[in-house]
């Protein structure tokens, strides 16, 4: 068998026929002739080329409104044939079964429908049958079959079959058939995840097709690959490439910021994926430097995410500080300018998609697979465990502050104080060292803790915490609760006057 195969015959049936007129003038050009069916028949007739419609071929119409046109003995007997085997080739000439060495098909848009909003039976009408099949057989058969399933190859193609009249080579069409693999693995797992929404079935199908090598991993001598599609997600209008660190961050500050997405100003300062920096005021100026103060040491080299526009102001304020990423809604034009000062400082605007709902992480031989934490607590769930009950603004704080703990890596300790971060113990193995940790930073950048808040990831066993925390002069605490030694901190706090309120709902984040 030689590894290079002359083209004589292509079937062609796409649902895209963006970049086709150039192949199928080619094909012309090498009298190859061309099998076709419905839409695409039409749009080669109309330029003008010679087409044999596939009904004539398999002397049967297509039937069933469309759902069935190439499923037949002679257009699957025409690519899977085996033409070294003596068989196969016996009963082509037996059947009248024509030789399909070129096979161009696309899948229609099953992901763009769902993506769309459609109805289930519009989405169930965009389930390929002949394509996929198509696809499979002509890839399996790629010793003898050239196939070119999406039109993001059809360049890629025309050059190949251009280069030497019509001959392609073994390597040419094996790896046409790796591609074609793809985009049906890819199709299928779109369709199962479809079906199984609510993960009734245990069964993990990831797959993205959008895939970027990055300049080096979370260091230097490891690989690192995105696969996603960015572009989608965020406009970037400025600056270097986002780095593997900067996506892991950028992902942290996302996930944090739409805990408060339709909320007053708020500005929130990231490092390693916690937030060094949080504050809510009534400008977004006011906001970006109270969350500075939280930790203007970590802030540098941080990322930056507003849940509103960034004005002038604040671009300048932001200008002053080194830091590798901002995020926003928008900018208006003077802020712009102002932030494009640094040539390889990152500006992004955050679009509205959807976003994954399950979490994913390899362990051990295998992976992880779980739902995110979509819980964010409320005051109207919250239970007043203590005698002494939380002042309006302290309710507000510690639902600020419990938004944030929710967000930064266990064990965890966040204070906070009008709604602003003074200071949070993170990553800990004992929650004692998180609360010293964050009484400790908050120290430094010289707050004054007297009427602050506390905010616990997880139940406290014992009154320790509670009574670090008093001496340090916060007033009350929000925590889930959940120990059979819940009572011990709260006799602490019933003795000494502070409010303790408990949510329920453990927020670890490891």
């Amino acid at each position: 068998m030689s590894s290079v195969k002359k083209a004589s015959s292509a079937l062609i049936s796409v649902f895209h026929k963006d970049g086709l007129e150039p192949i199928v003038k080619k094909f012309q050009e090498l009298g190859i002739t061309i099998y076709s069916t419905g839409g695409t028949e039409k749009f080669i007739t109309d330029l003008g080329i010679d087409v044999v419609p596939v009904e004539d071929v398999t002397s049967y119409p297509s039937i069933l409104g469309g759902r069935v046109k190439t499923l037949h003995p002679k257009v699957f007997g025409g690519i899977l044939n085996r033409q070294d085997n003596e068989s196969d080739v016996a009963q082509l000439a037996e059947f009248e079964i024509p030789q399909i060495d070129i096979v161009i098909v696309d899948l229609y848009p099953f992901e763009k429908t769902v993506a769309s909003g459609a109805s289930e039976q519009d989405i169930i009408e965009k389930i390929d049958i002949g394509g996929i099949s198509l696809i499979r057989a002509a890839a399996k058969n790629f010793k003898d079959v050239t196939c070119v399933s999406s039109m993001e190859d059809y360049a890629d193609f025309l050059e190949v079959v251009s280069a030497d009249n019509g001959n392609i080579s073994l390597e040419d069409r094996k790896r046409f058939a790796a591609k074609s693999f793809n985009v049906s693995s890819h199709y299928d797992t779109a369709i199962f995840n479809y079906f199984n929404k609510n993960h009734d079935i245990a069964a993990l199908k990831v797959s993205e097709t959008n895939g970027q090598v990055l300049r080096y991993g979370e260091n230097p001598h490891q690989k690192g690959f995105f696969f996603g599609d960015f572009d989608a997600m965020f406009s970037k209008l400025h600056g270097k490439e986002l780095s593997y660190n900067n996506l892991l961050d950028v992902d942290a500050a996302v996930n944090l910021m739409l805990e408060f997405k339709d909320d007053a100003p708020t500005f929130a300062i990231l490092k390693h994926n916690n937030a060094c920096g949080l504050a809510q005021r009534e400008t977004l100026h006011q906001a970006y430097v109270d969350a500075l103060a939280g930790d203007p040491v970590s802030a540098f080299g941080g990322v930056l995410i507003s849940n509103k526009e960034i004005d002038k102001a604040t671009a300048e304020e932001i200008h002053n500080l080194f830091c590798e990423v901002v995020i926003a809604p928008s900018y208006n034009a003077e802020a712009l300018e102002i932030l494009k000062g640094k040539k390889n400082r990152i500006i992004l605007i955050q679009n509205e998609v959807e976003m994954p709902e399950m979490l994913v992480r390899t362990c051990l031989n295998g992976m992880l697979l779980q739902e995110k934490d979509h819980k964010t607590d409320t005051v109207a769930e919250l239970t007043y465990a203590t005698n002494t009950k939380p002042t309006a603004q302290e309710l507000e704080d510690l639902i600020f502050a419990s938004k944030l703990c929710k967000h930064t890596k266990s064990n965890t300790i966040v204070i906070a104080k009008n709604k602003q971060l003074c200071a949070s113990g993170t990553g800990q193995t004992s929650r004692v060292d998180a609360l010293n940790q964050a009484i400790h930073k908050a120290q430094t950048f010289n707050f004054d803790l007297k009427g602050s808040v506390m905010a616990s990831d997880a139940f406290f066993p014992f009154p320790d915490c509670v009574e670090i925390a008093d001496n340090a002069g916060i007033t009350s605490v929000i925590q889930p609760g959940g120990s059979i030694k819940d009572q011990l901190s709260v006799d602490y706090c019933n003795e000494h006057k502070i409010s303790m309120v408990m949510t329920g709902t453990r927020h670890f984040k490891h």
